[in-house]
This record gives C-alpha cells, sequence and structure tokens, in this order.
C-alpha cells in the first residue's frame, strides 16, 4: 500500500515539474557564483536564481543586463539552460540514457511524453532522436544566417558566437540576447536579415516538433496534414498577420517606435518582427515602453495565447484559444457538437481547454495585482499587466523594466514563470487523468441552472 502511493504520488507530470524545478536551483546556483560574472563580483544568489527561472523556463526576465554582466562561463551556463529548458530535459536524459546504451523504460516513455506534451507512448524514443536533431539542424541554419552580419560587424570569433546564442535563443523562444544595456535588436531595426532570421526561428520553434515533422513526411501537402497540424499552422498566420496589420496602424507614425525607422520595408519587417515576437519570444527591435497603450494591450493578448503545443514556446497555446472559439461559435449557430472541417471536437477536450484557460487567466491576474501591490503607485497598472502576462506566458518583454522591480516583485515573476512553463501541461496532463480514475457508470439526474 505504500509503494502504490508513493508511486501515485511521483506521477509523471510531478516527477517533470521537480526536474524543471533542481534544474533552475542548479543553474542559479552557478550563475551566482564569482566566476559567472565580468568583475568576478556574485550577482547574488536571488538574482541568480531568477535568471536560471527565466533561462529555463525559455522566458527571457532578467534582473541584470546578460551582455554586460555574465562571463563567458556565465553565458554558456544560461545558453545550455536555455537549450534543456526549452527542448525539455527529458529529451536530453533520453539521449543521455541511449548514448550509455541503456533501455528506455515505461516510466522514462511516460515522463518523456509529459516532457514533450504528446499523447501517445509509441515512437517516443524515435520522436525525440528527429526532435534533437532537427533542433540543431534549424539552430545551426539559423545561426549561418546570422553570422552573415554577425560575422562582417564583431569579428570571425564573436561575430560565430553571437550568431550560435541567438539561434538558440529565439529557436528556444528564450528572448536573451549578448548585445548589452537591454537593447535586445533595436540595434538591427534596419537590418532584414537579422529580423527575418530571428522571427522565422521564433515561428519554427513556437511551431511544434510533431507539426513540422508531419509537415516534412506529407512534402507539405496541405490535404494530407491532419486536423490538429492544419489548426496549428492556420492559428499560426492568422495571429501572425493581425498583430503585424495591428501594429502597424497603430505604431506606423510614432517617432518612437515604427515611425522613427526609415523605410515602408524595414518598419514592415518590424511589425512582423514584434507580431512574432509577443506570442512568446522575448527580443524586441523597438522601444517597448513607447509603445501606444493599444499596443500594448495587443500584445498582452498575443502573449496570453502563445505558442502552439509540445513546442518550444508558452501561453495558453493556439489549438486552446482555436476549441473554445469553435465553442463559442456553435453555440451561437445552436450546433449541438463542435465541429471543425467534418470532425467533432470530444467534450472532454472542450472541458480541459476552459479550465487551462481559466487557470491561467486567474493566475495572470492575480500577478497583475500582487505586482500592482508591491510597487504601489510607482508603476502605470498597464505595465504591472503587461510584466505578468509577459511571465506567466513565459514571452519575456517588459515594458517597466524588470531589474527595476522590487525583490518581491521579481519573486512574483519567478513563480509565474515557472507555472507558465510547468502549469498548464501538468494541470492537463493531472486533468485527464483525474477524468479516467473518476470514471463511472453512475449518471445523476439533470438540473438547469440560470446563466447569463
Amino acid at each position: 500500500m505504500r509503494m502504490w502511493k508513493k508511486n501515485r504520488w511521483m506521477r509523471p507530470e510531478r516527477v517533470m515539474a521537480l526536474g524543471f524545478l533542481a534544474l533552475i536551483v542548479l543553474g542559479g546556483v552557478l550563475l551566482s557564483l564569482p566566476c559567472a560574472a565580468q568583475n568576478g563580483r556574485s550577482i547574488g544568489l536571488g538574482n541568480g536564481l531568477f535568471t536560471a527561472t527565466s533561462a529555463v523556463c525559455v522566458t527571457g526576465l532578467v534582473a541584470v543586463d546578460t551582455g554586460t554582466t555574465f562571463s563567458l562561463f556565465g553565458q554558456l551556463t544560461l545558453l545550455l539552460l536555455i537549450q534543456i529548458g526549452g527542448l525539455g530535459f527529458m529529451a536530453f536524459a533520453t539521449l543521455t540514457m541511449m548514448l550509455l546504451g541503456r533501455k528506455i523504460g515505461l516510466r522514462d516513455r511516460m515522463l518523456l511524453r509529459e516532457s514533450m506534451n504528446t499523447s501517445g507512448l509509441s515512437g517516443l524514443v524515435r520522436l525525440t532522436r528527429w526532435y534533437l536533431t532537427a533542433a540543431l539542424v534549424i539552430e545551426g541554419g539559423g545561426a549561418i544566417l546570422l553570422a552573415i552580419r554577425f560575422v562582417p560587424l564583431l569579428g570571425w570569433g564573436k561575430g560565430v558566437y553571437f550568431s550560435i546564442f541567438h539561434a538558440v535563443s529565439a529557436f528556444c523562444n528564450a528572448g536573451f540576447d549578448l548585445f548589452g544595456h537591454f537593447s535586445s535588436l533595436t540595434a538591427f531595426q534596419n537590418e532584414p536579415l537579422v529580423l527575418l532570421t530571428i522571427s522565422v526561428l521564433i515561428v519554427l520553434g513556437g511551431t511544434g516538433f510533431a507539426v513540422l515533422g508531419e509537415v516534412t513526411r506529407q512534402r507539405f501537402q496541405w490535404r494530407e496534414l491532419s486536423l490538429h497540424s492544419r489548426l496549428v499552422l492556420g492559428m499560426t498566420g492568422v495571429l501572425l498577420l493581425m498583430g503585424m496589420t495591428f501594429f502597424c496602424l497603430t505604431e506606423w507614425r510614432n517617432p518612437a517606435t515604427l515611425g522613427g525607422i526609415s523605410g515602408a520595408g524595414n518598419k514592415l519587417v518590424n511589425a512582423l518582427m514584434q507580431s512574432t515576437t509577443m506570442r512568446t519570444a522575448g527580443f524586441n527591435s523597438v522601444d517597448l515602453a513607447s509603445m501606444r497603450q493599444s499596443s500594448k494591450l495587443m500584445s498582452i493578448i498575443l502573449m496570453f495565447i502563445g505558442a502552439s503545443p509540445a513546442s518550444t514556446g508558452g501561453g495558453v497555446k493556439t489549438t486552446t484559444v482555436a476549441v473554445l472559439a469553435l465553442t463559442v461559435w456553435s453555440v451561437i449557430r445552436g450546433d449541438a457538437d463542435v465541429q471543425l472541417a467534418r470532425r467533432r471536437v470530444p467534450p472532454g477536450l472542450i472541458r480541459r481547454a476552459l479550465a487551462i484557460v481559466s487557470i491561467s487567466l486567474a493566475m495572470a491576474l492575480g500577478g497583475t495585482m500582487l505586482l500592482t501591490l508591491l510597487e504601489g503607485d510607482g508603476q502605470p497598472f498597464l505595465d504591472m499587466m503587461f510584466e505578468a502576462f509577459s511571465a506567466m506566458a513565459t514571452v519575456g518583454v517588459s515594458s517597466a523594466g524588470t531589474p527595476n522591480l522590487t525583490a518581491g516583485s521579481k519573486t512574483v515573476l519567478a513563480l509565474m514563470m515557472f507555472f507558465g512553463r510547468v502549469g498548464p501541461l501538468t494541470m492537463a496532463s493531472a486533468l485527464a487523468s483525474r477524468q479516467n480514475r473518476n470514471a463511472s457508470k453512475i449518471r445523476y439526474p439533470e438540473e438547469e441552472i440560470t446563466i447569463g
């Protein structure tokens, strides 16, 4: 009985959460070492843990400037945390076991499934191998494209290093940069090659490996793709176009953002960059603090939606929002079922989508209230909401300046980053398990309740 209770408590989703927590603690300790700082003085355990949380949760919020604070050791530690956090620590654990010749057991496969946010157990090891190979190929390709600009600008050694770091950071949707002074990519407003390469890497990382794999296998034949893949690709395209159009309308004549960029083509590229990065990446090519209020509100909406399932990005996920939108449309039309492309959406899936959105929204709004209380009247409410949603959705952009916040606010943000990276996945899995355990033949009578 005791062993049964122990195994029941150590469910895969809990092991995954503890694994991420252990990685954060280890990373925080390493980043707080004196050798991790350029000046040889520790940044403090608090800042180290905050930065490690942001890296493992692929967020990008920073308590200290990455480029001017960390030494090569600190930056490489950060890069490793980003890579493991973005691709999932269980994927790397599986790779290690394969290299050592160890057998991948059922429990390992269950942990791997939880880490990769997939539904089945069959073919997981093969998928992981492809998953890691594809990541390295995409990141390598991105690094080569970035090197075309970075090497002439920074020299061979530094240029190649910067290209690799930012390619990994972009593909993992982390948003960390090494350009210093919290500038992100603002120095490259007139560099389409850099901005478009970063944008493509972000989109590929946020699409999900299952979708990328299916698109490759089906040779880009739209009709041959599964409903899930078509929904992911469709939502991604709609959100990118919607965000880009909105930012053009609101920021085109703002001299502090798009209005200060020369050329209509460069403005469009920067608008696309902002639409892309706001969904979960954390880079920025314009001054976010100078954006209009309407643009910040649109950014919050994009952050909350986020990337797609089984990807390196965060948010409640594109398919979750799509399922709820289809549910609302079916209610308006009076349909008995939620349908898409001649397929019915299972009721259990709708309930889980509703739970994910409701709990995530409650967490984000609760975090906003806590930040407002902790910061007092020193920070505008919309900036605090921007910060909270950025942390919960593991985006990493900031309009208030994260280093300027109090220690209490940084603690709240760290907890929200951890929830955003682990919480929605854990919650969905727990809900599915609970639904199966409670399945019963007993059904109680219905009774109407007045709503709306």
